[in-house]
């Protein structure tokens, strides 16, 4: 069964640099649907165009300004990439995890930027790192905790490699979330800082377990931060395991 797929721009980014719309031709041609620009507010206009021209579809976009003084200038632009869906990608670090009080506030933050997107008609999701599952609370992985803190409009984008870098048991994790996954970043290869990725399957991710727990209308998204071999060979093997992934069993 074919399964839609999405890439990570970020995957790219060198390539994007030197040339966007043959990058963006590439991902079409190895059978991607969708992309998913880590900077929505780098000419979201071109982007778009490029896209439509293509059939790909922006499923989701990041931005880093959204924590900064003008969020309302990323949910403009993210309307118009055309897509619902805005992320929060990095900039809440290791201390706005540590500990229930500081959980509250970055759930505060949050639900703060969830308010904004709502009057462009977007949803709010945030993106983990690995110290949101490195810190527990009460038994708990601080992202699980965060979860129960945010207002039920803000969703969850499951790095699952960093969640397993921090050490969850991620098909468990994406269990137990349920319905607030909406996205997962899906990556492979050795489970240590700084290694480099591979194309899913070839490395130590239960990649197919994940797949398996994650609520069915959630976003699969390749994202590979480092890549040893070809990315584009990479990225062509990712797809095809998203459409005939292992027994997750």
């Amino acid at each position: 069964m074919t399964t839609h797929a999405a890439v990570n721009l970020w995957t790219v980014r060198d390539h994007l640099a030197a040339d966007r719309d043959g990058t963006l031709r590439r991902l079409a041609g190895l059978g991607y649907d969708a992309v998913e620009p880590f900077e929505a507010t780098d000419d979201p206009a071109g982007l778009r165009r490029v896209a439509d021209d293509l059939g790909l579809t922006v499923c989701s976009a990041h931005s880093h300004r959204l924590l900064g003084p003008d969020p309302d200038a990323v949910f403009e632009s993210v309307a118009v990439l055309g897509t619902g869906l805005v992320i929060v990608p990095y900039g809440l670090m290791e201390d706005a995890f540590a500990g229930r009080d500081a959980l509250r506030r970055t759930a505060a933050t949050l639900n703060s930027l969830a308010e904004g997107a709502a009057r462009y008609g977007l949803a709010l999701g945030y993106h983990n790192y690995w110290w949101e599952f490195e810190s527990e609370i009460d038994g708990r992985h601080a992202a699980e905790v965060l979860a129960d803190l945010l207002a039920p409009e803000v969703f969850l984008e499951i790095d699952t490699y960093w969640a397993a870098l921090g050490g969850a048991d991620v098909p468990g994790v994406v269990t137990r979330l349920g319905d607030r996954v909406r996205a997962l970043h899906l990556k492979d290869g050795p489970i240590a800082k700084g290694a480099a990725h591979t194309a899913l399957g070839r490395g130590d991710m239960p990649t197919a377990r994940i797949l398996a727990a994650a609520p069915a209308g959630a976003l699969r998204i390749v994202e590979l931060q480092t890549c040893d071999g070809d990315v584009f060979e990479a990225l062509a093997d990712s797809r095809a395991f998203l459409d005939s992934p292992a027994d997750p069993s």
